[in-house]
């Protein structure tokens, strides 16, 4: 979710708590948009404070990282470091709940005297600047210039005077009465949670929501639903409430930073908790500069994987529908020849009856000795009955033929379907790039893609997923077919377990039970890594097959990852695996 007003407050009091009388040491300037300052805290400390102005990913968090920067410092950096360099951090500030962070600095100027100026960071989507402005307000330089040719309703250049752009005329939420939110809130007709964020400056959908879950009201339902009734009274007044215990967090820094991940991948965050995700998988932070690292170097780590497997992913793709569209042909081909049995009728029976038959006859009538029913057998009149019967013969022969031809082809080329969707619930499986490397090998050595010429076959690093369950027991999952194989076949013993989603691709799954009795809890939580790790970790529930691995096999010339089984448990489980430990080995 994009940075809001509540968490730029929670970002700015803990700014505030770390920074306020820190000097500034090193300014650097490692993207067009973006700054990293360099404090000695009051404590002997060093912090380093990212500030970036990104249209795409504006944010403010103390890091631990550095970053490298150009050769020659850009202008910006440069006037920073001429008037800010070992200037004192007075306070850090934030204007109502807006998307703004003014950070105040004291300075000595080049005559000696003590200066105030103000570096505020303006976090508002593509609107995003870092803006430099005296003790009057004026601006001194910005990160980026904005003239009166892209805005008309606000210039951002050196000279002009700064002010707060009015946000579509929103009202400030921390000042909010009961009187004045019901009328903000009943004079739109939208859904509630819109009209929510939509009236105050600083809310994001997400908190609009939440504000709705707490009152419990559902936020999708119109704003016509407050009638001058007792109900729609009743509604008003506890979506204030659920509004103003959020507000009043706020005003008291009670903040509590959490992350919510759906399938394993982080899906939103927030400064504080979000009950419209209760039951989902969480984590908490003690720090919002914390949380907004691992937040967006997760999201990052993700979107480049999505990014780096697109051609793998686009190969796959174009080789499953080619092959789906060869297997529906066959199938369609088989149907045609169901009629096989029926022309070899036809001709027996004109063999055995056809001295009945009159020249010139169009068909003939028979007693079907299969069935014992009369049919009536079509006829060519230029061709005896005897011709008749080798045209009909000849027809059987044909579609028998092509029965048996493709009987053997329809297997070949859905066994090709089914390890090319394993393929892909492994690329969607995929977190790291040697993971993809290994999917890439099995896509070479299936004949998908070519080696470059000459190229050998590259060191494979990847390593299956670890779990341990909560009864100690060791959990392991296969990436890829790969992976299925050498933990399957390689790593697991006799009496370990092996468990996999029934009839759809995914990981094959290794409970170790080192000699020991295994209580249910660890079938079960073996059974959910399953679910989650295959094509069908959408679904409510799944059926998932459970045996001994002993009783496993993988036919010889099978593709990779393939393997048969005959007696085998089965459980029905969702695929929350949120409560089971991950080890990273």
């Amino acid at each position: 979710m994009a940075f809001d007003g509540i968490t730029i407050a929670n970002i700015t009091k803990e700014l505030n708590d770390t920074l306020t009388g820190s000097r500034i040491y090193k300014i650097a300037q490692p993207e067009n948009d973006e700054l990293l300052l360099t404090l000695k805290t009051t404590d002997g400390g060093q912090r380093r404070l990212l500030l970036s102005a990104s249209a795409s990913l504006p944010l403010t968090y103390l890091t631990e990282s550095n970053k490298p920067s150009p050769m020659t410092a850009p202008g910006f950096c440069m006037l920073l470091r001429k008037h800010l360099q070992n200037g004192r951090i007075t306070k850090i500030t934030q204007p109502g709940l807006e998307r703004i962070l003014q950070i105040h600095v004291e300075h000595l100027d080049e005559m000696g005297d003590l200066c105030q100026k103000t570096l505020i960071v303006e976090l508002m989507g593509k609107h995003s600047n870092i803006i430099f402005v005296n003790e009057q307000n004026m601006i001194i330089d910005s990160i980026k210039h904005i003239s009166g040719m892209v805005s008309s309703v606000r210039e951002v250049l050196p000279g002009r005077d700064y002010f707060i752009p009015l946000t579509q005329e929103k009202d400030d939420p921390l000042s909010a009465s009961l009187t004045l939110f019901k009328q903000r809130i009943t004079s739109k007709s939208m859904p509630i949670y819109k009209a929510i964020y939509s009236s105050y400056t600083g809310l994001s959908p997400v908190i609009s929501q939440e504000i709705c879950v707490r009152a419990g009201i559902d936020g999708d339902i119109s704003t016509a639903a407050f009638t001058e009734s007792p109900e729609g009274e009743a509604m008003i007044s506890n979506l204030y409430q659920a509004f103003e215990q959020i507000m009043d967090q706020v005003r008291k820094g009670l903040f509590a930073p959490v992350i919510v991940y759906e399938n394993g991948s982080p899906k939103e965050f927030a400064s504080i908790p979000l009950l419209s995700y209760q039951g989902s998988d969480s984590q908490s932070f003690a720090s919002i500069s914390a949380l907004l690292e691992q937040y967006y170097a997760e999201k990052n780590q993700i979107s480049r994987i999505r990014q780096k497997s697109v051609d793998l992913r686009k190969i796959v793709q174009t080789a499953l529908e080619r092959n789906i569209k060869k297997y529906d042909l066959q199938l369609r081909q088989m149907q045609d020849t169901e009629k096989k049995d029926k022309y070899r009728i036809y001709g027996e029976l004109l063999n055995a009856y056809g001295y009945n038959v009159s020249p010139g006859s169009k068909s003939m009538e028979a007693l079907n000795y299969y069935t014992n029913e009369m049919i009536t057998i079509p006829l060519d009149p230029l061709l005896s009955p005897s011709e008749n019967a080798k045209k009909y013969f000849d027809k059987y022969g044909k579609l028998k033929r092509t029965y048996e031809a493709l009987s053997t082809l329809t297997l070949q080329v859905k066994e090709e379907i089914d390890h090319l969707e394993s393929i892909q619930t492994a690329l969607d499986i995929a977190l790291l790039e040697e993971d993809l490397t290994q999917i890439k090998e099995e896509l070479i050595e299936s004949g998908y893609i070519r080696r470059k010429g000459g190229s050998k076959k590259v060191k494979i690093t990847s390593k299956p997923f670890h779990y341990i369950s909560s009864d100690g027991f060791h959990i392991y999952v296969g990436k890829n077919n790969y992976q299925n194989d050498e933990l399957t076949f390689k790593f697991a013993s006799g009496n370990d377990w092996w468990f996999h989603a029934k009839g759809i691709p995914g990981s094959h799954v290794i409970l170790k039970t080192e000699g020991k009795e295994l209580p249910d809890r660890a079938f079960e939580e073996a059974a959910k890594l399953a679910a989650y790790y295959s094509k069908g970790r959408e679904q409510e529930k799944i059926e998932i097959d459970y045996l001994e691995k002993k009783n496993v096999k993988k036919p010889n010339g099978s593709k990779p990852g393939f393997v048969v089984y005959y007696t085998n448990y089965s459980m029905m489980i969702d695929s929350n695996i949120s409560d089971i430990k991950q080890i990273h080995d």
